[in-house]
């Protein structure tokens, strides 16, 4: 009877083009070298700041088994620390969201200060050394309000080479000056792999989105050549020269728009700014925007909308009335937390400026018809007549990009593990 084939053989034997095999979605065992080599070594995208607007603020994310604590301090920036106390490791902070002082912990009053230096710890006598105690720090890096954090010793650096292709185009819509205006957690009954490669295809959108597809265009999906009909090769061309004015116009405004693609690099991330339909104003049932009080300094409601994606684990629409953001981050082999987030300008007034159920409807329908997808797709992956299936090559190239940047991400795991092992 043969033995099943190790993470190494199925990394190694990954064809190009194809579905990932079974034991990626349903392996304990890959949960964990997932937790270890993606999750616990490069940037991952957690929170916004205006989840964290006044000194004193945290919040709590919970990455596998680790717990982080993120701290606005009182000169405004966001320290990270494990959520752990030196003492006897207590969780320090066992809410999503709380404003504190000190980091105290309850158990035995241990405190910490906001760069996580231990000020208080009694009864430990005189000899005791308080320095050597403090909360372990994690890497934090916020890009134009968007947090991201690395648990690893060493973050990869190319996070500043995102920041300066990413500020650009972000910064207009001025997220640090908006406010969360709505936040949910759903769990989708499937790997987090399967949530990703959901996201970065729309191959399924025109027959399972009809809210989300109101304000796309049919062509925004990717079509084989052999496909496009005599009328729907003029569409696709009016499409083609509908970007490059829209692109021309907000660029004259000062909106960068055109596409930057960097998915294979360690930090991957693309980004592109896209024609909305219709009113052509927002993520909308009628395509209007849903608050009236724009970001920023914009004054034009018609800006399209800003799609930027991160590896491993993020994807964000950012348009001229709101933003919305997502954050994926696994639970179990067949369970994953989407986070999403809307928001808008912190001075607009619900009721007034904007409607919360408009706000939310579009991505709340749509998440719910994703995860029903996902759980599909992991009951698919469970059965014994599974087997890797092929990528289109024309709707499906950005699920390529990723299953192909986590397969070489898992390589160079394997391999800085071999090059140790040779050091010792």
């Amino acid at each position: 009877m043969s033995s099943s084939p190790s993470p190494r053989d199925l990394v190694e034997r990954r064809a190009p083009y194809k579905s990932l095999e079974a034991p990626f979605y349903n392996s304990p065992d890959i949960l964990k070298l997932d937790l270890d080599a993606i999750f616990g070594t490069h940037w991952i995208f957690v929170a916004v700041e205006p989840e964290l607007p006044e000194p004193g603020d945290c919040v709590t994310v919970e990455i596998g088994e680790a717990s982080i604590l993120l701290l606005r301090g009182d000169d405004m920036g966001i320290r990270g620390f494990h959520n752990v106390c030196r003492h006897r490791g207590a969780r320090l902070v066992d809410e999503r969201a709380a404003t504190i002082g000190n980091i105290v912990c309850r158990y035995h009053g241990w405190a910490y200060n906001e760069d996580g230096e231990l000020i208080l710890a009694e009864h430990m006598g005189a000899g005791f050394d308080k320095s050597c105690h403090g909360l372990k720090p994690v890497h934090v890096r916020s890009i134009a309000g968007l947090i991201f954090i690395c648990l690893a010793e060493t973050a990869p650096d190319d996070i500043e080479e995102m920041a300066q292709a990413m500020e650009p185009y972000l910064a207009p819509h001025d997220l640090a000056n908006c406010k969360v205006a709505h936040s949910t957690d759903l769990v989708e009954e499937g790997n987090w792999k399967l949530t990703m490669e959901n996201n970065r295809e729309c191959y399924h959108c025109e027959a399972n989105h009809p809210q989300l597809t109101i304000p796309l265009s049919e062509f925004g999906f990717g079509f084989s050549p052999d496909e496009l009909g005599e009328r729907r090769s003029e569409d696709v061309k009016a499409y083609t020269e509908s970007i490059e004015r829209d692109h021309s116009r907000w660029e004259s405004c000062g909106l960068p728009s055109a596409e930057v693609d960097r998915l294979s690099s360690v930090t991957g991330f693309r980004t592109m700014r896209l024609p909305l339909m219709r009113e052509g104003e927002s993520h909308t049932l009628d395509t209007r925007v849903a608050c009236k009080k724009l970001l920023g300094d914009f004054t034009d409601a018609k800006l399209g909308g800003l799609s930027f994606w991160t590896h491993p684990n993020s994807w964000h629409h950012f348009m001229s009335d709101h933003i919305v953001c997502f954050s994926v981050l696994p639970l179990a082999p067949d369970r994953t937390l989407v986070r999403t987030t809307w928001l808008v300008h912190k001075d607009a007034i619900e009721g007034q400026h904007y409607s919360l159920d408009n706000l939310t409807q579009v991505w709340r329908m749509t998440n719910q018809q994703d995860a029903d997808l996902v759980r599909l797709a992991q009951l698919g992956s469970q059965q014994p007549a599974y087997e890797p299936g092929p990528y289109s090559r024309f709707t499906e190239p950005h699920v390529e990009a990723f299953c192909d940047w986590y397969i070489g991400r898992l390589k160079h795991h394997f391999a800085d593990e071999t090059q140790g092992m040779a050091a010792e």
